[in-house]
């Protein structure tokens, strides 16, 4: 599966504003970031996507900043610079969709990624944070390589190892964050979330970059190191 190429992309968002916009955009997904899979051509479609998401071509801007924050979310430098000006087109868009964002935590993540994205950060912006609105994460003990599930929602807060759905694991605290010992990324994201009504997602923040115990191994560790460990 590989991005439509240059001539394809123009006529697929040429048919945006008329009642079948729901199914374009599916396709564009589909073609553009296929199960999530971001493609070097996929980045031909940033100009399309920002002038659907400043007004200047019809379409939903809030699609176009979604999809586009996805390819931002993987760009190099060569392509940071090569669409500077799209991303400087797209990042307001996303700032004041976020803002407009509601009481939906899955909106607002998703959105909260988007700017970081188009902000040029490449860690949190990729998929990383969505835990914050399943409320869980899935990561490996650094020391024991256990299983460990991290959760910090209805079911609980704890550190379990095995699937702790169906079976009964042995679990352990988590320690959350102090938030004026966040570092200024996660203090920004925590700062975002409360300021906008979302507590379970700042509460989540907290958890994500404090620190955890392995019931395994009783080991100590940052949540946030392994977490971007399950990325690589």
């Amino acid at each position: 599966m590989t991005a439509r190429p240059s001539d394809d992309l123009a006529a697929a968002f040429a048919r945006l504003g008329g009642e079948d916009d729901g199914q374009v955009w599916i396709e564009l997904w589909d073609d553009l970031c296929h199960q999530g899979s971001v493609y070097a051509d996929s980045f031909l479609a940033l100009p399309h996507l920002a002038a659907v998401a400043d007004g200047r071509a019809p379409g939903e801007p809030h699609e176009a900043v979604e999809l586009a924050g996805l390819i931002a979310s993987a760009a190099d430098e060569e392509h940071s610079a090569r669409y500077a000006g799209e991303l400087a087109v797209l990042l307001p868009v996303a700032d004041r969709l976020l803002d407009a964002a509601g009481e939906d935590a899955v909106v607002f993540v998703d959105l909260l990624q988007c700017v970081l994205a188009f902000e040029g950060e490449r860690v949190w912006s990729a998929g990383l944070l969505e835990g914050l609105y399943q409320q869980e994460y899935e990561i490996e003990c650094p020391k024991c390589a256990s299983e460990l599930f991290i959760a910090f929602g209805d079911r609980g807060t704890f550190a379990s190892a095995g699937d702790y759905v169906t079976t009964d694991p042995p679990t352990a605290p988590l320690l959350p964050a102090d938030p004026a010992d966040l570092a200024p990324l996660p203090a920004r994201l925590h700062r975002t979330a409360a300021q906008a009504g979302h507590g379970d997602v700042a509460r989540g923040i907290l958890h994500l970059f404090g620190r955890a115990t392995c019931p395994d191994c009783d080991d100590v560790f940052p949540v946030s190191e392994q977490v971007e460990a399950s990325r690589i």
